[in-house]
């Protein structure tokens, strides 16, 4: 889902780039009054793990591989601002130290792995909260996942790379796929922190 340079014409790039601008700045500013000293470094250490979670890759149909992504994760620990800040400093580190997405499509990398994935992903988790954190997690991570590879694929479109109706059907399936490894995924680390660290996930519901 990472676009590389030359994906995204110069309108769509520099749209993306000063909305996820504005959304990182809003972010900070309500991390800054509102996280307690303890996110700091939690922020430091989710950052760390999607990072390296992001490097492993489990195959999916047709020959294709997905990977986690974490928005939602970071989310429901976090808060949706820190999820965002914590999303965007990986897809950062990734793009300028590992070239994995472009430094133009940086912008849209943010909004849609960021924001769409975190931001929105955590939306959904209050939605489907009432259904449990399991179900809600996992329906919010696979919900998630489709929804930044449609936005993945308007963006694509927008910019005349790929017709939508080739690239919004060929996403969105196979995102299904890597959305539920996401879901499964995310359960399970929210399940062992629950037992690991009780408290973490105690906080959850002052995290709006």
């Amino acid at each position: 889902m990472h676009i590389p340079d030359g994906f995204l014409d110069t309108k769509t790039w520099v749209t993306f780039t000063i909305v996820s601008g504005f959304a990182a700045g809003a972010a900070a500013r309500i991390a800054s009054k509102k996280s307690d000293a303890k996110k700091i470094p939690m922020m430091g250490v989710m950052a760390a793990f999607i990072f390296a979670a992001q490097m492993l890759n489990f195959p999916v149909a047709g020959g294709t591989s997905g990977h986690f992504m974490g928005g939602v994760l970071a989310a429901v620990l976090l808060g949706p601002a820190q999820g965002l800040l914590v999303m965007a400093a990986v897809l950062v580190v990734q793009c300028f130290v590992f070239q994995d997405g472009g430094i133009t499509a940086l912008g849209a990398n943010i909004f849609n792995m960021g924001i769409v994935g975190s931001v929105f992903g955590y939306l959904l988790y209050l939605l489907f909260r009432k259904t449990g954190r399991t179900v809600s997690v996992f329906a919010a991570s696979l919900l998630s996942i489709v929804a930044a590879a449609c936005a993945c694929a308007i963006e694509l479109a927008v910019s005349g790379t790929v017709p939508l109706k080739a690239a919004l059907p060929a996403m969105a399936g196979v995102h299904v796929l890597i959305g539920i490894g996401e879901g499964i995924i995310t359960v399970a680390v929210l399940g062992l922190i629950a037992k690991v660290r009780p408290d973490l996930l105690n906080s959850v519901s002052n995290n709006k």
